[in-house]
């Protein structure tokens, strides 16, 4: 029987176990704030982007001036009738969309929230809540809210969910919630409210019927999207553009990547993370490698090549990027799980998320390793002896 032999690299690590653990929770640090990151990121997007994807649309239609869904800016609705002229066209529907101030019952102070205004007899949300109320919303100042929210709605959504409507006030004026749908929160609000193309109007008073914030275009069976898209935007005026729904949320993501802060805040972070791992991870191998200059000397002269060493280092830089990637995994799927329940935002420790972060952490293992390889290779036989 041939027992098995000990990898180099792992002696070496376990001679310092006390500089070993150091290692691994410098490394687990590093992976629990790069998935952290890379989390609140995708977060970023995934919630900013959940009414986009929730449109029943095929195409939308957005001002010039538009930068994202709190920020829409007007068009003028006849660019829609506009668009309707168009054979391929099967309807049309606008949507009012503006953030509001909203009184809080628990706390009384204002809050900003997101307030939606559509034709009821046209649904224009995938929003199965939404769509069995649409009669409710034709009330005068009758809204929905999202039991989805973040913040302190407790007391109003439990008692809409037992069937008794909440009074409050929107924009100053005494509203009533008599129905709740599921969307989450977002970066540009912490709840949303859903009610009817009037109602909407009757709140914000200064808003022009004729002045719209988004255009739903439904096209007949059989259309070619792209062509119509082409079609539509030389057929109307420059002061709108036409998107199909994937483009619109590539428009609103892209809006939070480049020109919000908190996009690059996040991206930052994670740059962060990974230059910590190296430097941490640099250190422990270059001071092992100081340890057993002599060692790595004496082999040197027995004839082994700078390939072998290079090895030895690579297996160290492998062994310190698994055994410490896992516990920071744990705990960022823990943090995940908390930050999900408090926040309301949609923070979810994918597969291709942990498989990136593995990989960012064996690649920052492998660049100190790299870099505390040139000590290694003046290691001289003759300096030693």
């Amino acid at each position: 029987m041939f027992k098995r032999k000990i990898p180099l690299a792992w002696l070496q690590l376990m001679k310092q176990r006390g500089r070993f653990i150091v290692a691994l929770c410098g490394i687990t640090f590093a992976a629990f704030l790069m998935l952290m990151q890379l989390g609140f990121q995708s977060a970023l997007y995934d919630s900013n982007t959940r009414f986009h994807e929730l449109l029943q649309t095929d195409l939308v239609v957005i001002s010039r001036q538009a930068q994202n869904l709190g920020l829409l800016s007007s068009f003028p609705r006849r660019r829609l009738f506009q668009a309707a002229n168009l054979s391929e066209v099967e309807s049309v529907n606008p949507l009012y969309i503006r953030l509001g101030v909203w009184k809080s019952l628990q706390t009384k102070l204002d809050e900003s929230i997101l307030v939606i205004g559509f034709n009821p007899e046209k649904p224009a949300f995938n929003l199965p809540e939404v769509n069995q109320n649409l009669d409710v919303i034709k009330y005068p100042d009758t809204f929905l809210f999202d039991r989805n929210a973040n913040g302190k709605y407790q007391e109003a959504i439990a008692q809409v969910a037992q069937g008794k409507p909440v009074i409050t006030e929107l924009q100053a004026r005494k509203i009533t919630i008599a129905g709740l749908y599921e969307v989450g929160a977002s970066f540009v609000a912490n709840a949303s409210v859903i009610t009817s193309d009037q109602n909407f109007l009757r709140i914000f008073s200064t808003q022009q019927a004729g002045k719209v914030n988004l255009g739903l275009i439904q096209l007949k069976a059989g259309s070619d999207v792209n062509v119509v898209v082409k079609a539509l935007q030389s057929y109307l005026p420059d002061d709108v553009k036409v998107l199909t729904r994937q483009e619109f949320i590539d428009f609103e993501k892209k809006y939070w990547q480049e020109s919000g802060a908190i996009g690059f805040i996040f991206s930052l972070g994670v740059t962060i993370g990974f230059l910590v791992g190296v430097i941490i991870v640099y250190q422990i191998i270059y001071s092992d490698v100081i340890d057993h200059i002599a060692e790595y000397a004496t082999l040197k002269a027995m004839g082994f090549r700078s390939i072998y060493f290079l090895f030895v280092v690579f297996q160290e830089a492998l062994i310190l990027a698994v055994l410490g990637y896992i516990p920071g995994c744990l705990i960022s799927f823990g943090m995940y799980t908390l930050t999900r329940s408090v926040t309301k935002l949609p923070l979810f420790l994918t597969v291709e998320r942990v498989i990136q972060v593995l990989i960012l952490t064996i690649i920052m293992c492998v660049i100190s390793g790299a870099i505390a390889m040139r000590k290694l290779n003046s290691a001289d036989p003759a300096d030693i002896f």
